[in-house]
């Protein structure tokens, strides 16, 4: 079994964020989101803070959400990289065939990822991320940078909307669309 010792927090940063955009979009009526908790089973508790400090995962994780977009099944990843470079490591073998397989279910499995020194949050579509793993898969590079991203999948800033990543899964969407008509 994996064990958690205080790198548990990792990414929270983005994920308050998308609980809240999850909100709006809710409230709104454009979505249903969920965050999908990770089990866990304490081993060490601080008696003074009462904070956990040392637990282990119970089962491996699927995905950080899933939910429906205007009858769209998605689920997706929430990751934060405070590099240019994204390791694959960050992604298990497990997520990826989940996504695969909710992908072939008919829905849309995505990955957000807040590069921190740039403060930019890219939506990756699942298609993209299987070209990066397959590439690690076949020998190449176990990550991939910034700079091989689509610079058009950048969330944009919006007004009430923290991470509008709806934006970005139309897009996403739409190009689904032209590729079938091919």
């Amino acid at each position: 079994m994996a064990t958690w010792k205080s790198r548990g927090l990792r990414g929270s940063t983005l994920e308050e964020m998308i609980n809240r955009s999850n909100e709006k979009y809710m409230q709104n009526g454009l979505a249903l989101i969920q965050k999908i908790p990770t089990s866990i089973t304490p081993i060490e508790i601080d008696k003074d803070s009462r904070y956990i400090t040392k637990a282990y995962f119970e089962k491996k994780s699927t995905v950080d959400y899933i939910g429906a977009v205007q009858g769209i099944p998605v689920c997706f990843e929430a990751k934060e990289c405070t590099r240019d470079s994204f390791r694959l490591s960050n992604i298990h073998a497990h997520q990826m065939d989940f996504m695969r397989k909710f992908e072939e279910q008919g829905g849309v499995s995505f990955v957000l990822i807040l590069f921190v020194t740039r403060n930019t949050v890219m939506y990756l579509p699942f298609a993209k991320l299987s070209g990066f793993w397959e590439r690690m898969q076949t020998g190449g590079r176990k990550s991939f940078d910034f700079g091989e991203l689509d610079s058009d999948y950048v969330l944009p800033s919006k007004q009430g909307i923290i991470v509008p990543y709806l934006d970005m899964l139309n897009k996403d969407l739409q190009e689904r669309g032209q590729e079938k008509e091919r």
